[in-house]
């Protein structure tokens, strides 16, 4: 976890960036909406402007910030950290997940990075971004 810089305390208290190409990524994303009934967590893709800057202003290059990044109350959050906190911020059973917090961080972030490597060949990619429906634009900095 690291503090994050000025947009990411402007944009959105909860944020999640994803690769927006990612079939992966996309899962997850409709997972936390389906899940997420009273909006409290938003997204941006990381191609997105505001995923870019996100990215400029935290010093960071596409490499290092290529999956999940989860920002809330202007913290930083990457890799398996992102998504457990993004669990516990869903509430109920899914909450629960967070135990997984114990487990040492480079223990949980090397599975994360071998899943990360490897999701294009697993889950597939699209050519471009998701495009949310005008019910869910809302939810995204960038409104696609």
């Amino acid at each position: 976890m690291t503090n994050c810089k000025h947009l990411c305390d402007v944009e959105a208290k909860s944020t999640i960036y994803f690769d927006g190409v990612c079939n992966l990524c996309n899962r997850f994303v409709q997972f936390i909406i389906k899940r997420d009934p009273t909006a409290r967590l938003s997204f941006a893709a990381l191609q997105s402007e505001p995923g870019q800057k996100m990215r400029a202003e935290n010093d960071k290059t596409a490499d290092e910030f290529d999956s999940v990044v989860f920002v809330k109350d202007g913290k930083l959050y990457e890799k398996s950290t992102a998504v457990l906190h993004v669990l516990r911020e869903l509430g109920g059973v899914w909450a629960l997940f967070y135990v997984f917090i114990i487990v040492p961080r480079f223990i949980s972030d090397a599975v994360y990075d071998l899943v990360a490597a490897n999701r294009y060949q697993l889950f597939g990619k699209q050519d471009v971004c998701m495009m949310p429906t005008p019910e869910l634009k809302s939810r995204f900095l960038d409104g696609l």
